[in-house]
């Protein structure tokens, strides 16, 4: 049994241990239940609770989740479209997301692959201070698709 300062009482009957526990108005908690004998410690335990669900919190606050973002392009797509939607990759890109951009190809243009990559290899380079290629464009039927990562802080 440990008592609230952290001082060792010894090995105690339980109740006598509830009995110091309710004379200074605090809780028995049982700490470590698979030692012989169990340790118990007498603590404020709604006190204890708030500490953890505090910390918790905090932890659980500075943590990001990284969400993948989808941006869509065609092959033939005009210079302010184009620069609006690279604003966007790169604002995806400052809060750490992974963006996936797609290109989606419809009638002929699927006969002309190669605007497709030059396009998906030129995003490549203008995001490149903020992001780098995790996969190299790749095409699946019509569509081509490329995700770009969060450049890492070292």
């Amino acid at each position: 049994m440990v008592d609230d300062e952290g001082a060792q009482l010894g090995v105690k009957e339980i109740r006598e241990a509830v009995a110091i526990a309710k004379e200074k108005g605090l809780d028995l908690v049982e700490v470590a239940s698979k030692v012989d004998p169990p340790v118990c410690r007498i603590m404020d335990y709604s006190k204890y609770k708030y500490e953890q669900e505090k910390k918790h919190k905090l932890a659980k606050k500075k943590q990001h989740i990284t969400h993948v973002k989808e941006i869509r392009f065609k092959p033939k797509i005009e210079a302010h479209d184009y620069q609006v939607k690279l604003k966007h990759i790169k604002e995806f890109l400052e809060i750490k997301d992974r963006v996936r951009v797609s290109l989606r190809f419809r009638g002929r243009e699927n006969a002309h692959k190669e605007i497709g990559m030059e396009l998906l290899n030129r995003i490549a380079k203008d995001v490149s201070g903020l992001g780098e290629m995790e996969s190299p464009p790749q095409a699946m039927g019509r569509t081509m698709t490329m995700t770009l990562l969060p450049k890492t802080e070292k």
